[in-house]
């Protein structure tokens, strides 16, 4: 016998070596490394090699493949049909020997005779289940963080939360906040899913863990927690019998955003350590987004806090005067901005103050300085009768501040005297008012001055104006006048159109005259981008002045 690659001689002739493997009875294939049995079509054990003996003890020639084999392979044998060829026509099939788990793989042979060849997988089944959740775990990370970042409300972060957790994680999740006041806020979810809020007075020592998780400690181990030890606060009826307990921090920007607590049923599995670090890994995620939502929160209240105090005031009625005030700014999300104005009501018999300014510049950082401005001429109040004191003053405090911005302001001292209302009016370096006369006559009142916070020196020229019954003292700011827009979208409003449109507005009460003039603003400007605009309307009443109705707002007049 001679042999070469692939081939084998003997006695001269060429012939196939799985002929010359029958002839000597099989022994290439005992010696095969993946276990091999070989079965006829009644399921009798025909052949089997070193390794499928060394699986199957019982495997030998003429022992039932039942009686040897795994009844997965049995019953796989046995489902074969009659293949056209005489052989049986059979598929893969896969199951369990001891631990291990195995493919089965048929191939037909002459006679009706099946080869099954038995290829361990079980590794790469459990590379292919830990792929699979690995996976899974990130699809649903990804999933996790869009719906938790979808909002900046804190309560809604915490009922996602424990809604996920319960979901994904255990048969139920409890989030736990630090304390407000000395309650916690707390949000629950069970096996149905619904959300509990509660607000509760719980001890952190009570659970393992607990008390660390919400200082931002690394969490405890489960298998240190004993669920029988939980309090009922935590295992809730319908739940059942804890099997296991996991306590995790959710860490959040620098500071904990609070605890997550994981319930499993005593019928379920345990958590094991690789549960745990993914729960660890949905924590810090769910701590982030209550973190912004808590920040943003506590930034949203101090906003709103601040802004009360720079946005325009309710207007006063004053005594024997009519008013009336707009104010719109520059962006639509914006409430404030540089535009602004105040109202000082004077004592019985004595002059009111009216301010309307425009700080350079606009948004937050023109609000900020409009707010040191309200401020300051709020304290210089005592001295409202000298309207050059009173700018000399606020020039001061402007030119000693960091900023280096500037305002132009109009101050407007309004008494009543007799059936007529006196106005003195001082301007810096502000749009000048517009008097509407009863006969539709628009005039135009010059009172110039320097800006306030540009110079060290200022210049002011105080006018006074009398208006009779009916007559109204226009006071606006740029906005007004500069708005741009009109057919070809590029032309100012003015202050000749504003001053055309007036003289049809004679006779009308303050709050139509400074609607109106506002909203041909807002036309003209249309869609396009325009500044912050604000009006004041002082008007002298129609008539004799009677008393308030009941001692409140602005009584009435008659003619």
């Amino acid at each position: 016998m001679r042999s070469g690659p692939g081939r084998t001689y003997v006695d001269g002739p060429l012939r196939h070596p799985r002929e010359v493997a029958r002839e000597r009875g099989g022994d290439l294939l005992d010696a095969a490394p993946y276990p091999m049995l070989v079965a006829d079509a009644a399921g009798v054990i025909r052949h089997a090699n070193d390794a499928a003996r060394l699986l199957f003890a019982a495997a030998a020639p003429g022992v039932a493949l039942a009686d040897a084999a795994p009844p997965w392979l049995a019953r796989a044998h046995a489902r074969g049909t009659e293949g056209v060829d005489g052989a049986a026509a059979r598929e893969r099939v896969h199951g369990t020997v001891g631990e291990r788990t195995f493919a089965a793989h048929p191939a037909g042979r002459d006679g009706g005779d099946t080869v099954w060849w038995l290829v361990d997988d079980t590794d790469q089944r459990r590379l292919s289940e830990a792929l699979r959740i690995e996976r899974s775990r990130t699809e649903f990370l990804s999933e996790a963080s869009t719906e938790l970042l979808s909002s900046l409300n804190l309560d809604r972060c915490m009922e996602v939360t424990a809604r996920l957790a319960a979901r994904h994680l255990a048969d139920a999740a409890l989030v736990i906040v630090p304390p407000v006041g000395r309650r916690h806020p707390v949000a629950y979810c069970g096996p149905d899913g619904a959300i509990v809020r509660e607000e509760l007075a719980v001890e952190p020592a009570d659970v393992p863990g607990l008390a660390e998780a919400l200082q931002g400690f690394p969490p405890m181990p489960s298998r240190w927690i004993d669920p029988a030890t939980a309090p009922g606060w935590l295992a809730r009826e319908g739940l059942g019998d804890l099997g296991s307990l996991v306590v995790t921090s959710l860490p959040g920007h620098g500071v904990p955003a609070g605890a997550l607590v994981l319930l499993r049923r005593s019928d379920g599995r345990s958590f094991s350590e690789g549960e745990e670090v993914f729960a660890r890994l949905f924590a810090a995620r769910a701590g982030a987004a209550m973190s912004a939502a808590r920040l943003y929160a506590e930034q949203s209240q101090v906003t709103e806090m601040l802004m009360r105090e720079l946005l325009p005031p309710q207007v006063h009625h004053l005594e024997g005067v009519e008013l009336a005030a707009r104010y719109r700014p520059s962006g639509d999300g914006e409430r404030v901005g540089g535009d602004f104005y105040d109202v000082h009501p004077g004592a019985s018999g004595e002059e009111s103050l009216v301010v309307l300014g425009d700080v350079c510049g606009k948004g937050l950082e023109a609000a900020v300085l409009t707010g040191k401005i309200r401020t300051t001429l709020q304290a210089l109040l005592p001295m409202a009768g000298d309207h050059r004191r009173v700018l000399e003053l606020l020039n001061g405090v402007l030119l000693g501040g960091d900023q280096t911005r500037f305002v132009t302001l109009v101050l407007a001292s309004v008494r009543r005297a007799g059936g007529r209302v006196r106005i003195r009016l001082t301007g810096a370096g502000h749009p000048p008012p517009l008097v509407v006369r009863a006969d539709g006559t628009v005039e135009r009142v010059i009172s110039k001055g320097t800006l306030i916070g540009a110079l060290d020196e200022i210049v002011c020229n105080p006018v006074e104006v009398a208006l009779d019954p009916g007559e109204t003292c226009l006071l606006y700011t740029d906005g007004i006048t500069e708005a741009k827009g009109g057919p070809l979208g590029g032309e100012l409003f003015g202050e000749e159109r504003l001053r055309r449109e007036l003289a049809d507005c004679a006779g009308m009460p303050p709050e139509a005259l400074a609607e109106r003039v506002q909203m041909l603003a807002a036309e003209w400007v249309g869609g396009g981008y325009h500044d912050d605009m604000a009006v004041v309307a002082v008007s002298a009443p129609r008539g004799a002045h009677l008393s308030a109705v009941g001692g409140h707002g602005p009584g009435r007049f008659t003619q």
